[in-house]
């Protein structure tokens, strides 16, 4: 008997240019929560600084190129987002990976990792990159175990 878990059903959509602006809003607070976090930052400059990378990555919402955003669904319920760079047209790089804070620990977030490397795999796509906060264990626990690889490595201490 296995005792290993079965994963949900997850499938990616495409996001619609409605959509962009409340997902932008509500993937923002996680970004700025976390720039915050990693860099010591207060609020307000978490917040700007965040504001400004997705103003400069995503000048045109959904329809910037080379970038692409989806809706994570299960059974046509959201339970997530997901946004991808494709490089050169040979590989893609994460942006964000966000699982609804009502859906966490119910093993989307592994769903999700599953169904991009799919989707890269169906564009041909040689590899899947990704940077992490290291202070996400949960996130960095994830990626390993899905075979991910620490190319680069930045360290702190505060003196």
């Amino acid at each position: 008997m296995s005792t290993e878990k079965t994963l949900p059903a997850v499938t990616l959509r495409l996001m619609t240019e409605a959509e962009f602006g409340p997902w932008r809003e509500i993937s923002l607070i996680d970004y700025t929560a976390s720039l915050a976090s990693a860099n010591g930052l207060d609020a307000k400059a978490a917040s700007d600084m965040a504001g400004g990378h997705y103003d400069r990555l995503l000048p045109d919402g959904v329809s910037t190129t080379e970038h692409l955003l989806w809706f994570a669904l299960d059974e046509g319920e959201p339970v997530g987002s997901l946004w991808i760079h494709v490089k050169n047209g040979k590989s893609a790089f994460i942006y964000m990976l966000l699982v609804d804070a009502d859906q966490r620990g119910r093993g989307y977030g592994r769903a999700i990792m599953l169904a991009a490397e799919d989707e890269c795999r169906a564009r041909d796509l040689d590899r899947l990159e990704l940077n992490v906060f290291g202070q996400n264990r949960t996130a960095i626990n994830l990626y390993d175990s899905l075979g991910y690889e620490v190319t680069t490595q930045q360290m702190r201490k505060l003196l």
